[in-house]
């Protein structure tokens, strides 16, 4: 396996984030521009995150004019650091509230035919990642 680095790991993501892995929930509230990448990929990539680096999922409330208008996923890593690699996302004032660590889906995940693509782009800008766990 060739070493890389979180930036490198960052930019792999970056580059393979498009309308065909945003979140439909996201696709469907404000659609998907290159200008704002990140909307609607931060389950996938916090999957991708912890297939990589293990850790805890977190999971928190988006909230927007004390409306909730959906759920933001982010790693705790097993140093404890939290890396939230699609934070940006949120350009309109939205807040993240009530964060809890959550055990990973089991199995094949609602949006798995996404996270499976997005996985299979960063591996051709990275090379192998470890196996997902199912």
């Amino acid at each position: 396996m060739t070493p890389w680095n979180l930036l490198d790991l960052d930019r792999a993501l970056r580059a393979s984030w498009a309308a065909d892995t945003c979140s439909p929930d996201d696709l469907a509230r404000a659609g998907w521009e290159p200008g704002n990448p990140a909307w609607g990929h931060c389950d996938i990539t916090a999957l991708i995150v912890h297939d990589i680096f293990g850790g805890d999922l977190v999971v928190g409330e988006v909230r927007l004019d004390g409306n909730q208008q959906g759920f933001h996923w982010w790693n705790r890593l097993p140093s404890g650091v939290e890396l939230d690699l699609t934070r940006e996302q949120f350009q309109c004032g939205q807040t993240i509230t009530a964060d809890r660590a959550v055990e990973r889906p089991p199995g094949p995940l609602r949006r798995w035919d996404e996270y499976l693509l997005l996985r299979r782009r960063v591996i051709e800008r990275l090379g192998d990642l470890p196996e997902p766990a199912v």
